[in-house]
């Protein structure tokens, strides 16, 4: 396989999509974190959303560091191509799709972590309405 200049930059586009992707998540999670906040009750449905919160934006940070990261070594790797490290490029290379790797592992995990908040709202509408 031919390894040159245009192997590592094939990925730029998926990359600044996804972290576009992770930044609208953060934003999200901001912006239900910053609802509850606002809220006057302090329930102890509201404690565990709270702590499901935390941990979303835990997970999303390192989402963002993780493919921010990524670019870096995607960039890096470019360079030594164009200095003639080809070995050493190739090595970054790999190393920045590991590493891009586990930031979708992570999103993957964020994503389970919110669909289960969501779910355990729905229920909790499910119960209201079934009392009504």
């Amino acid at each position: 396989m031919e390894f040159g200049i245009s192997t590592p930059a094939l990925l730029f586009p998926a990359l600044s999509l996804l972290l576009l992707v992770y930044t609208n998540r953060f934003l999200a999670t901001a912006q239900l974190a910053r609802m509850l906040h606002r809220q006057e009750q302090n329930s102890f449905g509201q404690n565990e959303q709270i702590k499901n919160l935390k941990y979303r934006l835990e997970l999303t940070k390192w989402m963002q560091i993780f493919g921010v990261l990524s670019i870096l070594l995607c960039t890096l790797s470019m360079f030594g191509l164009f200095l003639g490290f080809s070995m050493l490029s190739k090595t970054v290379f790999a190393v920045s799709m590991l590493v891009m790797s586990i930031s979708l592992i992570i999103s993957l995990t964020e994503m389970s972590v919110s669909t289960r908040a969501l779910n355990l709202e729905l229920s909790d509408l499910h119960e209201e309405n079934n009392k009504r």
